[in-house]
């Protein structure tokens, strides 16, 4: 669920297609997504083994530990976009400002927090060229709680 009125559009990031733009200002720490439904969470090796879930492993979010969901019909959330220095930041399946954000300012996230430990975008990251590999769970958890509790002051 997306929180503030948005819309979709042609991303700024080369290479993107389409991005979530804010229609509206959302304040620092504020939620911009929320997860709704999720009713089915799947291990990495039950996705790996599956040829049915590993045929859309690129609709694989990791939302906590060693679970995932393979959403291929997500709605407008999927144009969220990837950033090392992203405008929301991902913490258990919530996206949440990670600055005062503007009318106008695409959503992003550094998909290394969605994606399995070790495992690696298709695509490199659009400023910097790097890589884009997934953390392990607690790299990870590590990085967005600390985050968030700086956000949240």
């Amino acid at each position: 669920m997306i929180v503030p009125r948005y819309r979709i559009t042609a991303s700024a990031i080369p290479g993107a297609g389409k991005g979530l733009f804010l229609d509206e200002a959302v304040a620092a720490g504020r939620i911009v997504t929320a997860p709704d439904a999720i009713d089915r969470t799947h291990r990495w090796d039950e996705i790996l083994a599956s040829p049915s879930l590993s045929a859309d492993l690129h609709a694989a979010a990791r939302w906590f530990e060693d679970r995932y969901t393979v959403s291929p019909e997500w709605p407008d959330e999927c144009y969220v976009n990837h950033s090392f220095e992203p405008t929301g930041l991902w913490h258990l399946g919530f996206i949440f400002a990670a600055r005062d954000l503007v009318q106008g300012d695409e959503i992003t996230v550094d998909y290394r927090h969605l994606l399995a430990p070790g495992q690696e975008e298709s695509f490199y990251d659009a400023a910097s060229g790097e890589k884009i590999t997934g953390l392990s769970w607690h790299e990870s958890l590590t990085r967005s709680t600390r985050a968030l509790a700086a956000l949240l002051g």
